[in-house]
């Protein structure tokens, strides 16, 4: 039985979480505010905590930060309830290592799925956490274009997995178990660059891979790294490279010496 903490300081809000909680079978743990929260983390160890932002003891992000300064509770998922979301409020939680926010008011169904949503990917990280050591979880070639990031691994897998098909962020976003606004500030902030960027960037790796190692024509090769629509693919590779595909093959330019490629065309 999954062990969820609720930290809301508004009795009608915390009594309808803590009711739909206890009818899906949870075990359902409350804190009318923040510091009470940060103890019963302590005491319980849950395995997700829901918090609100806006207390008046102990705001959300002071519960966050002493959350994470501890041993014992820092790798808990917590997801941020709020009334509403800034932009500054998304990079000041994911600084601090919130793993989801849910906009009040929110319906039970919504409010359930993202818990479970996040319980299925925690579990799927301590599988692959206790599974074979990092090295062989991830296909090497050309895996080395993905940055060493521990919170994007699951991102990177993702795209490193299905960058050959028609994804786009909501499917990486859905795959990962983040909101799309969120996985995009998170992958932002940790790396420079925006998902659909790195889609491309796997997907161009893959086919300089091929122009260089096989004999297949551009038609094959567009399509095999992700681009179904030829024309589209050799544009988008000219614009990104310098040259056309056919040209770069027989004369290929060194990707450290290529400005164009740091400043990447969704």
């Amino acid at each position: 039985m999954n062990k969820i903490l609720v930290i809301e300081d508004e009795a009608q809000t915390r009594d309808i979480f803590m009711k739909c909680l206890d009818f899906e079978g949870f075990w359902a743990i409350e804190a009318e505010n923040g510091t009470k929260g940060v103890e019963l983390a302590q005491t319980h160890l849950p395995d997700l905590i829901v918090c609100d932002i806006m207390m008046p003891d102990m705001d959300g992000y002071s519960v966050l930060a002493a959350l994470r300064r501890l041993p014992q509770t820092r790798a808990i998922p917590l997801i941020f309830l709020t009334a509403k979301v800034t932009m500054l409020e998304l990079r000041r939680g994911m600084e601090l290592g919130a793993d989801d926010y849910l906009t009040k008011p929110c319906t039970v169904e919504q409010f359930l799925a993202a818990i479970v949503t996040r319980l299925q990917r925690q579990e799927v990280l301590k599988q692959q956490y206790a599974g074979p050591p990092r090295s062989s979880l991830v296909t090497p070639a050309p895996a080395s274009i993905f940055p060493d990031c521990p919170k994007l691994q699951q991102t990177f897998r993702f795209i490193e997995t299905h960058y050959d098909q028609a994804i786009t962020l909501g499917d990486v976003a859905r795959a990962v178990g983040y909101a799309p606004a969120y996985l995009t500030n998170l992958v932002q902030n940790q790396t420079g660059r925006t998902v659909k960027q790195w889609i491309t960037e796997r997907r161009m790796a893959e086919a300089r891979r091929l122009l260089l190692e096989t004999s297949r024509s551009i038609s094959e090769i567009a399509p095999a790294s992700g681009y179904p629509d030829v024309s589209y693919f050799i544009r988008l590779f000219r614009q990104l490279h310098g040259v056309s595909p056919q040209v770069w093959r027989n004369t290929p330019t060194p990707l450290e010496n290529n400005p164009l490629l740091s400043a990447q065309a969704g």
